[in-house]
Order: C-alpha cells, then structure tokens, then sequence
C-alpha cells in the first residue's frame, strides 16, 4: 500500500498506462493535474488520507483565485473523481472525498469557421516547389477532406490509408478506430507526397526518409511532431492575414459546417468526426449563418 502521495499518484499512472491503455497525451494531462493536485495538500500540510470534501472545495477555491479557466477547473475535478474512485478501490483512503463534488457548468463558446474562399487563400499558402511546402499543403488538404484531429493526423500510417477506396482508418480519442472516406483531391496529394523524388534524399534542407511507416516525416525524416504541425500551419496563416485564432482545429470545425451546409445529415458528420455524443456534433447547426438562413425562410410563412 502507498505511503504518500506520490506513490499514490505513481500506482494510479500505472494503472491507466497498463490496465487502461491510455494514450500518452491522457497520461500527461493526469500527471499534470494530479502534480498540481499534490502540491496543494502539501502547501497546506495534509496528507492523502487526510483529505476530506471540504479540502477538495478548497482546492477548488484556490483554482479560481488562480484565475484558472472553467475548461481547467473541470478538467482537475475530473482528475480527481478518477484517482480518488481508484484509491478507494485499492482501500488507500476510507472515504472519497469528491462525493457530491459537482462540475462547473462549461460556457459552450460558438466556434470559429472560415469561409470556402478563405480556406482556399490558406492552403495555397505553402511553396510546393520544395519538398517540404508540399507536405504542409498535403497535411492541409488532408485536414479539409476529413476533419480529422491533429493528433490523428500526425499518427497516420502508410497502411492507414486505402486510396484506391479513397478512406483512411483512425485511431481516435480513446484509441476508438473509424474509417472515414477522404476526397479523391486529397487522396492524390497523399500519393504525390509519398512518391516525392526527395523523400528519400537528402537535400539542404532535410534528410532522407528515416521511418517508413508514417505518412508525414519532418525535416531529420522522423515522423513529424503535433507542435511542428501547428507551427508550421501558424507561419501560414500569417503570411495569409487570416484571422489569428485560426488553428488546424478550426479546420476541423470549418469542415464540419460546410459539410453540414450542403446536405450532410448530423449522424453522418458525427460518424466521420468521431464524436462520442450527437450533442457535440449539434453545435454546428449555431454555427452556419447560411443553414439558420435557409430553415427560416423555408419555414417562415412571409419569408
């Protein structure tokens, strides 16, 4: 049995790592909640099992005299329900201590879309004549086509992608597999990139292909990082003069509502995106102007 906390904390990582089979971005989120979680108790000198109900809505309090976002706030609570369940489950604490701990209540926040023409405008931002600025235009292309995640992309494998049927599997949140159809523009980036005549020569400013099971390489030709794919997508958008909160997520949230404006059913745009909930889903009926346009005057017996 655990002595302290951090033992605590170790056995229960162990336990998402091994038994769970959570992915490595779940396991860091954990570990940073449950670290700012421990430095607490121990700035107020309490030990694990000293930990009561008032003791968590402290730690709450502190939270938001920190300024803490209501996104972060949730998401320790959430930490927290787990890892205690865990420990009374293991009998490292009598008590749990988050019973009758309730959520903050999330402001969902409309998100931000671009129109067709602007999507445009960015992906013919990067250089195609060099190596490199084709593989950022067939990351984009890709990001378009499917919707997918930014993790998701990055993770894509050789053997992930079917062109000939024009789908690629994925692994999602959760490591929740999806075959998701891709357009066939998109699919021909893909196979222009993977038979690039540099990919495997090394060039001033990258080397030859080194992995060869992902799709995406950066420029030692590994596979290429999420932070590398969000910064390069960041230079772009500035040389575009686009919006600067545009992120490759907004992409996705882009896709998804053009999608939605041209017929697509909810449940369709659920399966492909990979929303556990249709609820998540609906939040793109708020987004499109055009869509709301076009029910109310189909509706509205004087439109």
């Amino acid at each position: 049995m655990p002595t302290n906390t951090d033992d605590a904390i170790q056995h229960f990582i162990e336990h998402l790592r091994v038994l769970k089979d959570a992915s490595q971005h779940t396991i860091r989120a954990y570990c940073v909640d449950l670290t700012f979680f421990r430095d607490y108790i121990d700035s107020i000198k309490t030990s694990l099992q000293q930990v009561t109900r008032g003791t968590i809505r402290e730690f709450i309090v502190a939270l938001h005299e920190e300024n803490k976002a209501k996104r972060t706030v949730c998401r320790r609570i959430s930490t927290l329900r787990s890892f205690f369940l865990y420990c009374c489950r293991e009998q490292y604490i009598d008590t749990n201590p988050m019973e009758d701990i309730d959520l903050p209540k999330l402001d969902r926040k409309i998100p931000l879309t671009l129109q067709y023409e602007q999507v445009e405008h960015l992906l013919n931002q990067p250089d195609t004549s060099s190596y490199l600025g084709f593989r950022d235009r067939t990351i984009m292309e890709l990001f378009y086509s499917s919707g997918i995640r930014l993790s998701e992309l990055q993770s894509l494998n050789r053997q992930d992608i079917d062109t000939h049927n024009l789908l690629i599997k994925i692994r999602g949140k959760g490591k929740k597999e999806r075959l998701i159809p891709i357009t066939k523009n998109a699919a021909e980036w893909i196979m222009k990139y993977l038979a690039h005549r540099e990919r495997s020569v090394k060039c001033d400013d990258h080397l030859p292909e080194q992995d060869h099971l992902a799709i995406f390489l950066n420029h030692l030709g590994t596979r290429i990082t999420t932070r590398s794919i969000d910064r390069n997508f960041k230079k772009y958008l500035i040389s575009s003069g686009l919006h600067a909160a545009v992120t490759p997520h907004t992409i996705r949230h882009t896709i998804a509502t053009h999608w939605l404006e041209n017929g697509m059913d909810l449940k369709t745009i659920q399966c492909i995106l990979g929303h556990s909930c249709l609820a998540t889903t609906t939040i793109y009926t708020h987004v499109s102007t055009k869509l709301k346009r076009q029910v109310y005057q189909s509706a509205h017996p004087r439109a």
